[in-house]
């Protein structure tokens, strides 16, 4: 999730978001579980990563996300696979976002959510490994919708040459 929007009330900002698609040595990708804080029963699963802060990069706030949300550090971060615009409601109000997925490979599994915000532990319950395979029989919402699709033409295709520009997803 990372650094909330700065826009007043009413007022719509579009939040530049740097995510992670993750990927241990055997091609899983790690997704983490979350929900709205105002109703529990409302769940998802979704990339790590997060609004960046300050003047940093789009591939220092994705390290950054994925350092707080996870506690993995030692990554390879490679190039940005995907772009996608998305708005949603979310804790109270709506978030518009311009997401840039960015693919990395680690070698360490274990997670730690330690950096969380306090939005995000109100909000986030954990984090799991998926194969392509679980991820395509998946009965649960995952973000972006299409994730099963991409993630498998990405281990048969490798990455694109350029990132490629998602449909919009409106909630």
């Amino acid at each position: 999730m990372g650094a909330e929007p700065g826009a007043g009330p009413g007022a719509r900002q579009l939040r530049k978001v740097s995510r992670v698609v993750l990927l241990d040595p055997e091609d899983r990708i790690l997704l983490l579980h979350g929900f709205e804080p105002g109703d529990p029963a409302d769940t998802w699963w979704f990339t790590p990563g997060g609004g960046l802060e300050g003047d940093e990069t789009r591939e220092q706030a994705a390290l950054r996300e994925l350092a707080e949300e996870t506690g993995i550090t030692e990554v390879e971060l490679g190039p940005v696979l995907w772009r996608r615009y998305c708005s949603f409601p979310f804790d109270g109000r709506r978030w518009e976002q311009d997401e840039w997925y960015f693919l990395a490979r680690t070698t360490r599994t274990a997670t730690a959510m330690g950096g969380l915000t306090e939005l995000e532990r109100r909000s986030v319950t954990g984090a799991r490994w998926w194969t392509s395979e679980e991820l395509l029989a998946a009965r649960e919402t995952v973000y972006p919708t299409k994730l099963a699709g991409l993630l498998r033409t990405l281990l048969d295709d490798g990455p694109p040459g350029a990132p490629v520009v998602l449909p919009p997803e409106i909630v």
